[in-house]
């Protein structure tokens, strides 16, 4: 199982780099080329969001991208730094709550169901999990088998 692991501060023009290091190691390891704009637009769609969620809580800590190469699948988790809400009293309301800072405006949680919402859109097994050291967006695709050498 080989592993790449990002990790960036939470700017918006990193997410462009993150795109194109989870296509590169996609094709590498044999996603469809007919699934790769999938690929690359739901690590976008999860990079942004947690880059916003970062942003609008404060949060100093990169955002971290881990991309996994199994035998059959292809797997991206995109973590953010943001505790559940009610797991960190530090933390206002958390997840959709409110800003984190006085420059920041107070989040309604719209963008951030909107960004689920079309990353479901984008791929067929997603799983979203958050806790107290904060969440991640699981997502994976099929691999084409290898093929059979003499």
């Amino acid at each position: 199982m080989a592993t790449v692991e990002l990790r960036f501060s939470a700017q918006p023009e990193h997410v462009r780099t993150a795109r194109l290091v989870a296509a590169a190691v996609a094709r590498r390891a044999g996603v469809d080329e007919a699934v790769l704009d999938e690929v690359r637009l739901a690590v976008g769609e999860a990079c942004s969001r947690a880059v916003g969620l970062h942003r609008s809580h404060g949060i100093t800590a990169p955002v971290s991208v881990v991309l996994t190469e199994e035998e059959k699948a292809f797997s991206i988790e995109v973590g953010d730094g943001v505790p559940e809400p009610g797991s960190d009293p530090a933390t206002p309301g958390g997840r959709g709550g409110a800003s984190g800072g006085p420059d920041e405006p107070e989040s309604d949680g719209g963008e951030d169901e909107m960004g689920l919402a079309v990353i479901s859109g984008l791929v067929d097994d997603v799983e979203v999990r958050s806790g107290a050291d904060g969440g991640t967006i699981r997502m994976s695709w099929p691999t084409a088998l290898a093929a059979v050498r003499p």
